[in-house]
């Protein structure tokens, strides 16, 4: 049997453990993939109250409080939806961190023209917001999983 391959999912969960913090999750072109990945390991549940599935812009706007005017004029996926999706998240749900997703999984591209796996993911404090731009390379699945990864990095990052 081959050894069991460490997740910075794993090492965020147990980090988070460590420092007794929260985090809450923001995620559009992910699906939920992050929260699953959280909630896969185990005790996960004293660092993770949960999350928000934000695939369609209302629930960013409404739920997230991302600027409807950012929506309409930059689109969901751009640096400052991702920005406004962590912090907003954060504040819903009360936790430490939180984290937003937006991008174009594929396997089109969306009406801007904008490629398939670009990604923008965000993690923030309350004082501190970091936002990423990646352009993941695979299918759907593929981008997806490596932005719930990448995500789990920015936030041991801004830690």
């Amino acid at each position: 049997m081959l050894p069991h391959k460490i997740t910075q999912v794993e090492v965020l969960v147990q980090r988070l453990k460590d420092l007794k913090k929260t985090v809450a999750t923001a995620e559009s072109c992910t699906g939920g993939l992050l929260g699953k990945s959280i909630t896969d390991v185990s005790g996960s549940s004293a660092v993770y109250p949960g999350g928000v599935i934000s695939y369609c812009n209302r629930i960013k706007h409404e739920i997230l409080g991302v600027d409807q005017a950012d929506l309409d004029s930059l689109g969901p996926v751009s640096e400052p939806v991702a920005r406004q999706m962590a912090q907003g998240v954060r504040r819903v749900i009360g936790t430490d961190y939180g984290v937003g997703i937006t991008g174009i999984a594929g396997p089109n591209s969306d009406e801007t023209g904008r490629p398939v796996g670009l990604v923008y993911i965000a993690a923030s404090d309350g004082e501190k917001t970091l936002v990423r731009e990646y352009r993941f390379d695979g299918d759907r699945g593929a981008v997806r999983a490596q932005a719930a990864e990448a995500a789990a990095d920015l936030v041991l990052t801004l830690i």
